[in-house]
């Protein structure tokens, strides 16, 4: 089900981001691409940056930047129209 894998959905599903593990969350995809959606508030309410944030931090406590991962590169695909300009700046 498209959008229904991101963080904020699975962690509905499971009572709370406490009942998550990494395994949950992180999909395998193609040459074993580690994948994680994180998704965002429901339009017109709340901001994306704080989504993204709280994200990155429950990724953190679950293990998936630890040093065992064998991470070689890290890439965050964020909106472009943030709705709270102090999470964007042009680059």
């Amino acid at each position: 089900r498209p959008g229904h894998h991101h963080l904020h959905s699975l962690a509905a599903e499971a009572g709370s981001v406490e009942d998550l593990e990494l395994e949950d969350v992180m999909k395998i995809g193609y040459k074993d691409i580690r994948c994680v959606e994180s998704g965002g508030p429901e339009p017109g309410v709340g901001c994306a940056g704080r989504g993204v944030i709280t994200s990155i931090n429950l990724l953190e406590q679950l293990g998936a930047y630890a040093s065992s991962e064998n991470l070689d590169y890290v890439f965050y695909d964020v909106l472009g129209d943030v709705v709270c300009g102090g999470f964007a700046m042009p680059i």
